[in-house]
C-alpha cells in the first residue's frame, strides 16, 4: 500500500499520521534536495551524496600532509586540503542549477586524483571515490530517464 505526503507534510491517507518529527524531517529532506523547486534529480542527489563524504575526506588528506610535512612549509598542506574542500563546497552549493555542480564535481575528482602527485596514498582512496562517481552518475542519469519515460507514459 502506498501512502502520499501532501505540501504540509500531512499523511494523505488518514492510516499514516507523521510526528511532528518526522514531519519536520520529512520537509527538511525535501527541502534539501531541491524537490519542492521542480522536477527531482536522482542524479544530482546521488552526486550531493557523494560530494559530501568526499568533503571529509579532502580535509583528511590537507590533515594528512600537514601531520607528514611532505610540503614546505607545512602549512601549503591545508591550504591544498582546504582549498579543495572548498571546490567541492561550491560544487555542493550549485548542484542545483543545471549541470553546473556535475561539472564542478567531475573537476573536484580530478584535483583529488592530483594530490596522489604529493601524498601517494591518496591515490587509492581517490579512485575508490572516481569509480563511485562514475557509476552514481551512469545509474542516476538511467535512472532519470526511466523516470521521465514512466512519467510520461502515465500522461498518455
Amino acid at each position: 500500500m502506498s501512502h502520499h505526503l501532501n505540501n504540509d507534510g500531512a499523511a494523505e491517507d488518514p492510516e499514516l499520521q507523521l510526528s511532528p518529527s518526522e514531519t519536520m524531517a520529512h520537509n527538511s529532506a525535501m527541502r534539501i534536495s531541491g524537490a519542492r523547486r521542480g522536477p527531482q534529480s536522482t542524479q544530482k542527489a546521488l552526486a550531493s551524496i557523494v560530494l559530501g563524504f568526499e568533503l571529509i575526506v579532502v580535509v583528511l588528506f590537507g590533515l594528512t600532509m600537514f601531520g607528514l610535512g611532505t610540503l614546505e612549509p607545512r602549512e601549503l598542506g591545508l591550504y591544498l586540503g582546504g582549498g579543495l574542500a572548498l571546490v567541492i563546497i561550491f560544487g555542493l552549493a550549485l548542484m542545483r542549477r543545471e549541470n553546473i555542480g556535475i561539472v564542478i564535481g567531475w573537476i573536484a575528482h580530478g584535483l583529488m586524483l592530483a594530490t596522489a602527485i604529493l601524498l601517494p596514498m591518496s591515490l587509492i582512496v581517490s579512485l575508490l571515490f572516481t569509480a563511485l562517481w562514475i557509476y552514481c552518475m551512469v545509474k542516476g542519469s538511467q535512472m532519470d530517464r526511466d523516470r521521465a519515460a514512466w512519467i510520461a507514459a502515465q500522461g498518455e
